[in-house]
């Protein structure tokens, strides 16, 4: 298996290859590779792998173990692992890994044609958008963390009605969050640049000063699981930029795949696990010298201590819609359900 190593980006573009389960468990945990559609394919692939070399039961649920340990709070991992055991539980050994590639490379092409629905649901949004303005130059989108085609497979989430509408000639401009402490922000901007697409990189409290002078019109958004309540967990800031987007009148949506919806959880703050990473990310930030050399330098007090939630929860009310692969619908279970009725009992 091949990745684009994210974190060497942006500064630098690099296929690693994978050929082992531990390769793949530290790749997600190291977030080489994230995006909760993407580590959910990744996570399948992981499996391809430990089954290569073993593809007995007990292996096979170790492997599964193990890929689960990596990252708690995107459900696509679990849920696409889940699928997969239920794929191979029935086969002989010697049948699993062949299927289980053919299950990779199915739900791989399923995420491209949900990303690229999404993408055509949002479009209408930004159009909406754009008629407001009223022929004024821009439509100004604001985002946070990265849900372009870095965290999926192709187009994204919340940055691929961006990419649809760039390509539509429609005058697009995207509001970047850098993302502390991570700092994904600089992926998207990445991304953007590879598209053409016009951004502007701010800082991460920069969102609600921007939406009191009426620089954004839209808010757009990705998350890594929502409840079957309509409440959604993203990266740690974005309930934040909900709060503003609130308080401003300015419209917040939020791009899912339904792979990201987790049907068994009605209340967020109580059921979703928020994952808690080493606290190095914080005190410390790694970029490029004018020289070229990449380094990692301590920006906080040796004698300080931090603490790093990864994700925070975006209760239902502040959600203007869920754009998913079957449209747009309100952030309510009621909503959610009008849309995958099958889920109905």
């Amino acid at each position: 298996m091949e990745i684009i190593d994210q974190t060497r980006l942006p500064h630098e573009l690099h296929i690693s290859r994978l050929t082992t389960l531990p390769q793949m468990a530290h790749a997600i945990e190291a977030m080489q590779v994230r995006g909760a559609p993407l580590i959910g394919v990744a996570a399948c692939y992981g499996l391809a792998l430990a089954l290569r070399a073993d593809a007995s039961d007990a292996s096979m649920e170790a492997a599964i173990a193990a890929l689960c340990a990596t990252r708690p709070t995107a459900v696509n991992l679990r849920s696409r692992l889940f699928e997969l055991r239920d794929v191979l539980e029935p086969l002989p050994p010697a049948k699993r890994v062949p299927a289980a590639y053919e299950f990779c490379e199915r739900v791989a092409a399923e995420e491209i044609d949900i990303s690229r629905r999404i993408a055509e649901h949002g479009l209408v949004l930004i159009e909406q958008a754009r008629k407001k303005r009223a022929g004024q130059s821009r439509v100004n989108v604001l985002t946070h963390c990265n849900a372009g085609w870095l965290a999926t497979v192709d187009w994204g989430t919340a940055l691929a009605p961006v990419y649809q509408a760039h390509r539509a000639g429609i005058p697009v401009h995207v509001w970047v969050d850098e993302t502390r402490p991570r700092n994904q922000g600089y992926l998207t901007a990445w991304e953007l640049a590879q598209e053409g697409v016009p951004h502007t990189v701010v800082v991460d409290n920069a969102g609600g000063h921007l939406m009191q002078h009426g620089e954004v019109d839209l808010c757009l958004v990705g998350t890594d699981r929502t409840t079957a309540a309509g409440d959604v967990c993203n990266k740690i800031g974005t309930y934040l930029k909900a709060l503003a987007a609130h308080d401003n009148g300015v419209p917040f949506y939020v791009a899912l795949p339904s792979s990201s919806i987790d049907w068994n959880i009605t209340h967020a703050l109580g059921q979703i696990p928020i994952e808690q990473r080493s606290d190095g990310e914080v005190h410390e930030v790694a970029g490029m010298t004018s020289e070229g050399r990449t380094l990692s330098v301590r920006l906080s007090p040796r004698e300080s201590q931090a603490i790093n939630y990864a994700f925070d929860v975006t209760p239902s009310r502040l959600v203007t819609g869920l754009i998913t692969e079957r449209g747009v619908s309100a952030a309510s279970q009621e909503g959610l359900l009008a849309l995958y009725p099958e889920r109905r009992g």
